[in-house]
């Protein structure tokens, strides 16, 4: 598939764009995690003082990896990776609060946030069973498996498109508590913080463009659009 010219004019501009979504992500984070805060707060101190916030009972912990971070709604536990948790800087800050503001969802029982919750399982299973079914629809022109992996690449789909709303919102909130609850201090800091946010956004926007593209290609290949199938 990686050979067919149709796969590469489709798809291979959302990969660009993820490659690009990529580097700027690291390149702001490592850039901000050279600025300090005014306040001296760490990822983990931020993240426990916007959790304090809500009202809802969640642990804040380390985990291992690099921007690992992420909140589990169905344990409560927010979790962050070393840099993060223990960086004084406007990067650690941005990217605990962005999780924080997942929390912040959780507890305002944010819908787009309890809908991507509830189709993890089904997307899980979408996307590992969805390519070999692909691939072997596709090589040995079986159409009832082709059509079967387009049904179970449609649902992994939608966790990207759910997932969207759910981030930029999470980002939002991150930036609105960072002000209200003292976090940054100047505005200045506020827009280190915005910047850090904006490119991790971006790794999502890229992810969504490249499966809606990929369900197109296959879409198609199958004859489902264009009438015909190879």
């Amino acid at each position: 598939m990686i050979f067919d010219p149709m796969y590469l004019l489709i798809v291979g501009p959302a990969f660009l764009l993820s490659i690009i979504a990529q580097i700027w992500v690291k390149k702001a984070f490592s850039q901000y995690s050279k600025v300090g805060v005014t306040t001296r707060l760490s990822g983990a101190e931020a993240a426990e003082r916007i959790v304090a916030h809500t009202g809802l009972d969640v642990r804040v912990e380390r985990v291992g990896g690099f921007l690992s971070d992420h909140y589990d709604p169905r344990t409560r536990v927010l979790r962050l990776s070393p840099d993060v948790y223990d960086g004084r800087s406007l990067a650690s800050i941005g990217v605990a609060a962005h999780e924080a503001g997942h929390a912040v969802q959780h507890a305002r029982a944010y819908m787009p946030l309890q809908l991507r919750t509830a189709i993890v399982p089904a997307a899980s299973i979408g996307s590992q069973l969805a390519w070999p079914l692909l691939m072997i629809g596709l090589i040995f022109q079986f159409t009832g498996l082709l059509y079967a992996g387009i049904i179970l690449f449609s649902v992994a789909v939608l966790f990207q498109l759910i997932t969207l709303p759910v981030e930029i919102d999470a980002s939002r909130r991150a930036l609105a508590l960072v002000r209200s609850e003292g976090i940054v201090a100047t505005e200045e800091e506020a827009a280190g913080a915005r910047t850090v946010l904006t490119a991790a956004a971006m790794t999502y926007v890229a992810a969504a463009a490249t499966a809606i593209l990929t369900l197109l290609y296959f879409l198609i290949r199958s004859g489902i659009l264009g009438g015909r199938r190879d």
